[in-house]
């Protein structure tokens, strides 16, 4: 299995790399606002929402801000996720929420095997986070995009999983609620955190183990009674509360 997921990521690494994009973009000035963003390449118009930080006049071209793009559960709105985006923004990050599901794509394959039916939805999330990356470096020269954070929820997190197994150099953390399909890179430069919800059960090999788990800067934190699709703005509010203090208490260790 891990031979296959290697080609299926060196293959997605070379279409991806390869395409031609031009926009038509938000202005920069946005602040918490919606907006789109159109990668004419894929004639594919993207719903966004960029926050600032909150201490946003100290991002500079010379000392740039960090960048954490959060990317929602299935069927859940990329605006859902602002107890996620808040504890960033505090931290003096940009975060750009994204909208992976239009109307015209086809719907979430509900075949096993996942790693198989699923990876043309993945893969479309991966071209939009790195169309996006390109594009939105050069409109906020203040952040750093050669280093994200990448967020995600079930679906969303399947995607981050993906995006970092393709561009391992361009990732330095990745934090996910309850992901259960795309393993979790075992890549000793990437920080992950994956919160885990009590009622369904990861795929095979998606998590560490124990051995692996001594040897990866992952931490796998299983939050008891908590639903699976519960975690979101939407859920009660005892778990975004914890969703909240266990992504502030990862950001902190970094330092």
């Amino acid at each position: 299995m891990q031979k296959t997921l290697k080609k299926l990521f060196i293959l997605s690494a070379l279409a991806l790399s390869t395409s031609v994009i031009s926009t038509s973009v938000i202005g920069a000035t946005s602040y918490a606002n919606d907006g789109v963003i159109t990668d004419e390449s894929r004639n594919r118009t993207i719903p966004i929402n960029i926050t600032l930080p909150s201490n946003n006049a100290k991002c500079t071209a010379q000392v740039k801000c960090s960048v954490a793009f959060i990317n929602a559960g299935y069927g859940i709105s990329h605006n859902e996720y602002t107890f996620a985006s808040n504890v960033f923004n505090q931290r003096g990050y940009l975060t750009v929420a994204v909208a992976h599901k239009l109307k015209t794509d086809p719907d979430l394959n509900r075949e096993q095997p996942y790693l198989t039916t699923r990876m043309e939805n993945w893969h479309r999330g991966v071209a939009t986070l790195k169309f996006l990356v390109n594009e939105l470096s050069s409109k906020y020269p203040a952040y750093d995009f050669t280093k994200v954070t990448l967020f995600g929820h079930s679906n969303g997190g399947d995607i981050s999983a993906l995006y970092s197994s393709i561009y391992p150099n361009e990732v330095s953390t990745i934090i996910t609620l309850d992901h259960r399909r795309m393993l979790i890179p075992r890549n000793k430069n990437i920080r992950v955190l994956t919160l885990r919800g009590s009622d369904y059960p990861a795929d095979a090999n998606v998590l560490l183990n124990d051995s692996e788990l001594d040897k990866f800067p992952v931490t796998q934190t299983l939050i008891e009674k908590s639903r699976h699709n519960d975690m979101y703005d939407g859920g009660p509010k005892w778990l975004v509360d914890r969703m909240s203090k266990e992504v502030e208490e990862f950001l902190d260790s970094k330092n």
